[in-house]
């Protein structure tokens, strides 16, 4: 089965992409494998001048631990560690040696400060997105990927979310690559990618 054909896509650095489609059209399969999370049957993927699918799988990961950041629709905590201690996490997986305090600053910048002690179970949906969008911008990515957002959350708690998202995008001058189902999200982006029965679409050539 093709979940992908003949796809073709440049993302330059610092830009903003949305990529939009009808379920089941190959979006979330685009992102992970240009977050080589996935490895396509044929062609390459670059990610910084690194060719991500000439490594092997321990070589995704470093280049994902050193290059990209992510969030996704079901946030991904750990529930076993604090909310502090998630966003920690890939810090350690580096070596960063300040850890908690780099964490703690992110988690303060997403106002989560107070809550550093709770653990995933203790929050709302609303602070355990918070608490993953620290948690992907804490190593300062090249690349942040995030698979529908804002998709488990309340318009109110979803457009605050995409507010800080694209705030601290824009503070960090990181790339952003999103999917999403939300036109007026993908209308902030500078670029939307139209995903058709895995194939890019180009609305305004049809």
């Amino acid at each position: 089965m093709t979940i992908l054909d003949n796809v073709n896509l440049e993302v330059y650095s610092g830009e903003s992409v949305a990529v939009v489609g009808v379920s089941g059209a190959g979006k979330s399969t685009l992102l992970a494998m240009l977050a080589g999370l996935d490895e396509p049957s044929t062609g390459q993927v670059w990610l910084n001048d690194t060719e991500i699918t000439a490594l092997d799988e321990d070589g995704r990961a470093v280049a994902r631990a050193e290059h990209v950041g992510f969030v996704f629709q079901s946030f991904h905590l750990i529930p076993s560690l604090t909310a502090l201690e998630n966003v920690m996490l890939p810090l350690e997986l580096v070596g960063r040696e300040n850890a908690g305090g780099e964490a703690l600053s992110v988690l303060t910048k997403v106002g989560l400060s107070q809550r550093k002690g709770h653990y995933p179970r203790q929050l709302s949906a609303g602070e355990k997105q918070r608490v993953a969008i620290a948690r992907a911008f804490v190593t300062r990515p090249a690349v942040l990927f995030a698979d529908e957002p804002t998709g488990n959350l309340d318009s109110k708690t979803g457009g605050l979310i995409i507010d800080l998202l694209f705030d601290l995008n824009k503070e960090s001058g990181t790339t952003l690559v999103l999917v999403t189902h939300d036109i007026s999200l993908a209308e902030r982006c500078d670029r939307t990618i139209h995903i058709e029965s895995g194939r890019i679409f180009h609305p305004a050539a049809a």
